[in-house]
């Protein structure tokens, strides 16, 4: 008999895929790539910087949030921060642990650190973005960025947050859709097992 944790893990792995079979060609005002190709591409830029492949999966689904919470339209148009960091982390807590949820957590909080940080990020930023950092908290002041740089998982959150920034080019997708579905259930099966490996 398979386990039951074993089948509640699979059930999760199969509502995730699905949230990107059903979502992944949402696209919100400002951006260029679809949900799906911006999944896929942060998830490339991982893997070719040699990330772990927790870390890569964590690319992969940092904007997982959105497609849970299935808002229509666009958050930040409505001036509605729809907190998709918070929700991704406690849905992929779980399965994967928190060397993939807790630089999903930090992403937002990564960006407001880069723009505090760095002089020339906010321009590097996409429209989207700059209309979510002040409804995310804006600039932090310097107690909020040592208190982020404190995090076990700040090193991490920063390097998701600039493929997150960089993972945003209109064409960029050179696995067909089916492909790039297969490969991040591929990479969910890996991480999940060396999760239930670890406890």
């Amino acid at each position: 008999m398979i386990p039951t944790y074993i089948l509640v893990m699979q059930k999760m792995l199969n509502t995730l895929l699905a949230l990107y079979q059903q979502g992944g060609d949402l696209v919100y005002a400002g951006e260029s790539v679809t949900q799906l190709m911006h999944a896929w591409q942060c998830g490339r830029l991982a893997e070719k910087s040699g990330a772990p492949a927790a870390l890569q999966l964590a690319s992969w689904l940092h904007d997982v949030g959105h497609l849970w919470g299935d808002l229509e339209g666009t958050p930040t148009l409505l001036g509605h921060d729809d907190l998709h960091e918070r929700i991704g982390a406690e849905v992929l807590f779980p399965i994967f642990g928190p060397a993939v949820s807790e630089p999903v957590r930090l992403h937002v909080q990564a960006k407001r650190y880069l723009v505090s940080t760095r002089e020339t990020y906010a321009r590097k930023l996409s429209p989207d973005s700059v209309r979510s950092l002040q409804l995310q908290g804006g600039i932090m002041q310097p107690d909020e960025c040592a208190a982020f740089e404190a995090e076990p998982f700040f090193a991490d959150a920063v390097k998701l947050r600039v493929w997150d920034d960089l993972g945003k080019k209109s064409g960029w997708f050179e696995d067909t859709r089916q492909d790039a579905l297969d490969h991040l259930m591929q990479l969910m099966l890996q991480v999940s097992r060396e999760r239930v490996t670890q406890i």
